[in-house]
């Protein structure tokens, strides 16, 4: 009943009051004949011919460099498959809704009617100059993988393919914080991955940049483990022969005993109490099958009660979402003009995350999620999707990342990133770009500020965040 409910109010949404979740609209004024002149015939000619003679004149003169291109051949949607390119461009829209929602990124859409690795390669080389950057999306594997790597060849602009970089990327701040929390080195866990996808292989290889050593990644595919015998026995491509380990075939059920991470990326309910209570002490369990989890939280629980869990639910805690990485990847990318997403400007991304999970979460943040106390530990690992400090943090991690790395068109004496971040928080709207400056003025000539009724936890969490911020020196006056 609950399903049939949903599937009435998801088809209305999409038709009422209009069709579709995205439209163009002019940023120029167009009211009066003149205006139309500039617009177009005749005015429309001279940045034409600036863009002639230097090309990077397009950033200047056009929407381009706030343009970004999401592209499907509808092979691998979601949950539901190869349901090809007309069927998935409600997915490419709603991709589009998050870039603008929570990054202020335009989007244009575009399903390409081509499975061959040849053929959408091709087609997309033909409108890329039309982009800032492109992400890549909803592509089966393997040939997503080949699809990738020439885009990011043959083209100077930044590409990305979030199926398999942006769990990698978030995943990856909740290992580091979930390790941190647990207490455990990154160099001496085995991690356990269920499936062996884009998305699995992604994940892997970033983990071994995090620094867990690559002969302690167990994948496991639908027949089980990923070993050297079944290469050999032609049963693995040479994407899965990446992780293939030099020992016996195995099940998962055999993998997981005394495994200290599993990170599930197959399908729902392949994972029981007794698998996870064949784990290490103080494990991580990242189950991240939507809608339904490999294992649920409440079963982990029943099973153990030491392990740290994340899903990729938001009605659970430590939510793995796609959304706190590719708006602000590409958010920085675009504003030092980047040629490429490197896999340092990858990394920049998840340490950004990391980072600001242990910062104090401010209070707006927390009445978006229902007045629950959020504190950084086994229940908040990773920042909410909704925490706006994520695009200030996140892009300048990255943007900074590409101009250090040189795959910028900004050069290093021109960013500068105290202002870059300024610039970011502005996006968030005039009351955060009002109190910007009333913060600075503060932080120039910081004074002692005494706070009465020292003891309350909210007088101390705004003493911490003026003292951390500069803003002043804050005293507190509590009960003796």
């Amino acid at each position: 009943m609950a399903d049939d409910r949903l599937r009435e109010e998801a088809l209305d949404y999409h038709k009422f009051p209009k069709p579709g979740k995205m439209a163009t609209k002019p940023t120029k004024p167009h009211s009066t004949a003149h205006e139309l002149s500039l617009a177009y015939s005749p005015g429309v000619a001279y940045p034409c011919l600036e863009i002639e003679k230097d090309r990077d004149l397009a950033f200047s003169y056009t929407s381009k460099g706030n343009l970004v291109g999401v592209i499907s051949n509808g092979t691998a949607v979601l949950g539901l498959g190869d349901i090809g390119t007309l069927a998935s461009k409600p997915v490419m829209e709603g991709k589009a809704l998050l870039f603008k929602s929570f990054a202020d990124i335009d989007v244009f859409d575009i399903e390409v009617d081509r499975t061959e690795v040849e053929g959408f390669v091709e087609a997309v080389k033909a409108i890329s100059s039309t982009f800032g950057g492109i992400n890549l999306e909803d592509i089966k594997a393997p040939e997503c993988f080949e699809i990738e790597r020439r885009l990011k060849e043959e083209l100077d602009i930044p590409v990305m393919h979030d199926d398999q970089h942006g769990t990698a990327i978030i995943s990856g701040a909740a290992l580091i914080n979930g390790l941190d929390v647990v207490d455990k080195k990154i160099g001496e866990i085995t991690v356990v991955i269920s499936g062996a996808g884009a998305s699995a292989i992604s994940c892997a290889r970033h983990y071994v940049r995090l620094g867990v050593e690559r002969s302690r990644i167990l994948m496991c595919d639908s027949k089980g483990l990923l070993t050297k015998s079944r290469g050999e026995k032609g049963e693995l491509n040479q994407y899965k022969m990446e992780f293939a380990q030099d020992r016996p075939e195995s099940s998962l059920t055999d993998s997981m005993r005394g495994a200290d991470v599993f990170l599930g990326l197959s399908k729902g309910g392949i994972v029981d109490g007794e698998m996870v209570a064949s784990m290490a002490d103080r494990p991580l369990i990242f189950a991240l099958a939507n809608p339904d989890p490999e294992i649920l939280p409440e079963e982990v629980r029943a099973a153990r009660s030491d392990a740290v869990i994340a899903t990729g639910r938001s009605d659970y805690p430590n939510q793995i979402n796609n959304v706190l990485g590719f708006p602000y990847i590409f958010r920085g990318a675009l504003d030092v003009r980047a040629t490429s997403i490197t896999e340092n400007m990858k990394m920049a991304a998840t340490m950004a995350l990391a980072r600001l999970a242990k910062e104090t979460v401010p209070d707006d943040v927390v009445e978006a999620y229902d007045g629950v106390r959020i504190q950084y530990g086994p229940d908040y690992l990773i920042p909410k999707p909704f925490d706006a400090r994520v695009l200030i943090w996140e892009a300048s991690a990255v943007a900074e990342a590409a101009v250090n790395e040189g795959v910028a068109r900004i050069d290093a004496e021109s960013f500068n990133l105290k202002e870059y971040r300024e610039e970011l928080e502005s996006r968030l709207g005039l009351t955060r770009s009002v109190m910007r400056s009333v913060i600075n003025r503060a932080v120039s000539n910081p004074q002692r500020i005494v706070f009465s009724e020292g003891e309350d936890p909210t007088i101390i969490k705004a003493a911490a965040h003026c003292a951390r911020e500069g803003i002043c020196k804050p005293i507190l006056l509590g009960q003796v």
